[in-house]
């Protein structure tokens, strides 16, 4: 399995970011080819060690493989979705997206 993990920073506006995040990205997302699981972090994200911007959401993406990932997201859909991330996150400082290929041990 596969995860994309996406760390957005507190945005300016929460109402604002949350409204588009839920009515517009996450159906938009949805339509990933591939995706086979979509969660996202539910209260605060409590940082363990101190330092850098205070993270706001998580969003988890599966899917079977890195590959998978890098299909998805050159899709018609896929690109639409990167591109509506920037409505999100206008700054790439403002938020950070981690690709990784898990293992169960």
């Amino acid at each position: 399995m596969a995860k994309m993990v996406v760390l957005y920073n507190t945005p300016a506006d929460k109402d604002t970011f949350d409204k588009h995040y839920f009515e517009v990205h996450i159906p938009l997302a949805k339509k990933l080819p591939g995706l086979i699981k979509y969660e996202v972090s539910r209260g605060s994200v409590i940082p363990i060690v101190q330092g850098g911007p205070a993270i706001y959401l998580i969003g988890t993406l599966y899917f079977d493989d890195l590959a998978a990932i890098k299909k998805a997201f050159a899709s018609p859909e896929g690109i639409a979705c990167a591109a509506d991330r920037k409505i999100l996150a206008p700054a790439d400082a403002d938020v950070k997206i981690y690709l990784f290929d898990t293992q169960e041990v």
